[in-house]
């Protein structure tokens, strides 16, 4: 078939797979803008061999992810993985002691619910999907070498038997299921099982919803009161990073007599999981000044993962500065 008479066969057959094929490479990578970048490289690929595509070896799917799965492996050749502070050193044990950058490192990168597309109607299914695409669970992936986290994520996360496995990666069942025993037990992050999730979205926002106001008002002790007893707080790019309520409020208790008790905020979702972006009022205006990520089970704040990364920034959209008439506008969307 000409490339010109197959377009439209091939647009209709890949893009249900599309937003699915971005999840698993951000999954891969721990980068918004690298999986999309490895989405687009598949689709290229995908395109090329269409015609070459067999039925009767594979299904379009299993081939799809077989196209995308080896692009990311190749991407992930030679790369440091993306961690979190907490996957990767000690807490501090000051809340006071000084900032330390760790600029050198490519620090794992949330992911806009925008880019994951509308959330799935149904329950089971968005239990599913949230489960496996939290940032804890996308942090402990990373530290995974890159095929022991193809074969987890095949296997556990996207259902694919031990054969399909097998092709996709061009090897034997039997290293499949021997690689996955591996990852398994190597895995040291929150179950992938959609039924750990102890709230649901509209649950958790409504946590989420009173540390804003509290943190709007600098209100170091009105977080506390928010905060589960092993509370985790981490701000890539630095490598400080704080366990436990006391340790949090002494930080939130410096950081606002520092930075002022004047904020707007705007409500924002990233990795199906409740997010804000923070403004520190400059003048007449307000800057933004990071991006904070929640973490909520059992009624409580269990983890803030605060991001002041440009590029983090960029991926979410992000206005660079707000008004007091457009934070109204921002919240009213």
């Amino acid at each position: 078939m000409a490339e010109r008479d197959r377009g439209p066969e091939f647009a209709a057959a890949v893009e249900p797979h599309r937003r699915a094929l971005l999840v698993h490479c951000y999954r891969m990578l721990g980068s918004a803008d690298e999986a999309e970048d490895l989405v687009q490289e598949t689709m290229l690929r995908a395109w090329r061999a269409h015609d070459r595509y067999d039925p009767g070896l594979a299904s379009f799917r299993t081939w799809l992810y077989r196209i995308a799965t080896n692009a990311c492996l190749n991407a992930l050749e030679g790369r440091a993985r993306r961690p979190l502070p907490s996957g990767v050193g000690r807490p501090f044990g000051d809340p006071d002691a000084d900032f330390v950058p760790g600029l050198e490192v490519p620090w794992l990168q949330p992911i806009p619910d925008r880019l994951l597309g509308r959330a799935p109607e149904d329950p089971a299914t968005l239990a599913a999907e949230r489960s496996t695409v939290r940032l804890a669970v996308v942090a402990a992936l990373q530290l995974l070498s890159a095929k022991q986290r193809a074969v987890l994520i095949l296997r556990d996360v996207l259902g694919f038997s031990a054969a399909e496995v097998a092709a996709i990666l061009d090897t034997s069942t039997a290293a499949v299921n021997s690689a996955l025993q591996r990852a398994r037990g190597a895995f040291a992050g929150p179950s992938l099982d959609a039924e750990a999730l102890t709230e649901s979205e509209s649950e958790e926002r409504v946590i989420v919803d009173r540390y804003v106001a509290a943190f709007e008002r600098g209100d170091a002790e009105g977080l506390a009161q928010l905060l589960a007893s092993e509370v985790v707080l981490e701000m890539p790019p630095m490598w400080n990073w704080y366990i436990g309520t006391v340790a949090y409020r002494r930080f939130m208790t410096r950081f606002f007599h520092a930075r002022g008790c004047d904020w707007r905020t705007i409500p924002v979702s990233a990795n199906r999981q409740p997010a804000m972006a923070a403004y520190r009022r400059h003048g007449d205006e307000y800057r933004l000044h990071t991006l904070q990520l929640f973490t909520v089970q059992h009624g409580a704040i269990a983890r803030t993962t605060v991001y002041q990364d440009p590029d983090v920034f960029a991926i979410f959209e992000l206005p660079r500065n707000l008004g007091d008439r457009d934070e109204l506008r921002v919240r009213r969307r």
